[in-house]
């Protein structure tokens, strides 16, 4: 697949495999509360050719309506949680991640997951934020690009968190293509519609991207990106 219609555009696989994950931090409704939905119902998020899997990331935490039960499993993903061993007396949230790593990883492999959408709240008044980890992924940042024009006039900020020092350990850093939404003002534990419905557009817009870019659309501009560069 082809993201431009140049002979120097970039070649960029099929994404054929996408994850959304809700309850990450077990006390952020929005995501929560729609990965609870679409699994009861997936209908509202089938796209041709593509296996879509909603799915809670930490359910003991959903279960406690809490951020996490032991340790943050947004930062629980490096390379060491992922390999070590212990069974039972590690965190939960080590152990969890592992089991999430064999399901949609493993991560940096071809056999990953191709996006992996980790769904979030914030109790800070940022409205709509898209979060990427690379300047460098031309998939995510057409998507990116698609989704500002689909939402608009609305407004939906993109973030590109990248550092050369930085080793992302977020759930969604699994996936080959990892992309992040925070959604604010919201209070934990606590679910406002007009959050929700914002939540729920943007991943409609989404994944009617990706539905479209299967399908040989050509896209070819970026978005303006806000940059970071510590980790949040």
């Amino acid at each position: 697949m082809s993201s431009g219609n140049n002979n120097n555009a970039a070649r960029i696989d099929t994404a054929r495999r996408v994850a959304i994950f809700g309850g990450t931090h077990g006390n952020e409704m929005s995501g929560v509360t729609l990965v609870n939905l679409w699994m009861q119902n997936s209908a509202e998020i089938q796209r041709k050719e593509v296996d879509i899997e909603p799915f809670i990331t930490n359910p003991k935490a959903v279960e406690k309506c809490v951020r996490y039960v032991d340790t943050d499993l947004n930062r629980a993903f490096t390379q060491e949680n992922l390999s070590v061993t212990g069974g039972d007396e590690l965190p939960y949230e080590v152990l969890r991640a592992q089991e999430i790593n064999r399901m949609f990883g493993p991560k940096g492999t071809p056999e990953a997951y191709d996006v992996i959408f980790d769904l979030h709240n914030t109790t800070s008044n940022m409205g709509c934020t898209l979060i990427l980890e690379s300047s460098k992924d031309a998939f995510n940042l057409q998507m990116m690009n698609y989704i500002k024009k689909a939402f608009a006039p609305a407004s939906c900020l993109v973030l590109l968190n990248e550092h050369p020092l930085l080793k992302y350990s977020t759930s969604r850093s699994v996936a080959k293509h990892p992309v992040g939404l925070e959604v604010g003002p919201q209070p934990q534990g606590v679910l406002r519609s007009n959050i929700f419905e914002a939540m729920r557009v943007i991943l409609k817009h989404a994944l009617d991207f990706i539905e479209l870019f299967n399908e040989g659309r050509a896209f070819n501009v970026v978005p303006q990106l806000m940059h970071l560069a510590a980790k949040l």
